[in-house]
């Protein structure tokens, strides 16, 4: 049997297709909510035609990696401690530097991703296919979290003792909410909310207290 060939060139158009599918629709969430955006909207959003937009879908799976390129900057499944920038931080030697860049890797992230994740939650509501992916990325980030709470315990900033419980405050230190609610609600600036993230992390022990 013939071997099938796909050559660079579609291959690489095919991933910008999908990507301008995904950040169009990922604007369209964020602007109309997920109920309301059809995948006819996210066609024209995106100059492509429907059955484009099928071929990448369904349109809760395109909700998912809106996500997942606004926060990390590509989709996938794979663990975020394994993306080259969250190697380089956890590689750094001095702990409080690596904080101070994790936290910058933090402010950029949620900057981009706050929307969306709003936008997932209210969807998640009323939609059981949204519902179930976005419980399955919970669990992900959990597994993120985990990790790096075992990264805090290498570094000798929490105990072993601690470590559940570490993951579990470190997905609400870390995640959109606290993000939302002091610079969108409260009107803090990023400087004071970069402040404030860094002086949790750095004390993250006392903070279990």
């Amino acid at each position: 049997m013939p071997r099938s060939y796909q050559s660079p060139k579609r291959q690489a158009d095919a991933a910008a297709t999908r990507a301008n599918i995904v950040d169009a629709a990922a604007r369209l969430f964020v602007r109309d909510g997920y109920v309301a955006t059809s995948i006819k909207a996210i066609a024209a959003e995106a100059g492509v035609s429907v059955p484009t937009v099928h071929l990448n879908g369904p349109k809760h799976a395109l909700l998912i990696a809106a996500f997942e390129r606004t926060f990390a900057g590509d989709e996938g499944r794979h663990p975020l401690t394994e993306r080259p920038e969250l190697v380089a931080i956890m590689s750094e030697p001095d702990t409080d530097t690596a904080i101070g860049r994790y936290v910058d890797f933090l402010v950029d992230a949620n900057q981009r991703s706050a929307a969306i994740v709003r936008a997932m939650a209210a969807a998640a509501d009323s939609d059981e296919e949204v519902r179930a992916a976005y419980l399955d990325l919970e669990m992900r980030r959990h597994r993120d979290m985990t990790i790096g709470a075992g990264w805090f315990l290498q570094r000798d900033r929490i105990r072993i003792d601690q470590l559940a419980l570490a993951a579990d405050v470190l997905g609400l230190l870390t995640g959109p909410d606290p993000w939302t609610h002091f610079t969108v609600a409260r009107g803090w600036d990023v400087a004071a909310y970069r402040s404030w993230l860094t002086a949790q992390l750095t004390h993250l022990a006392d903070n279990l207290a």
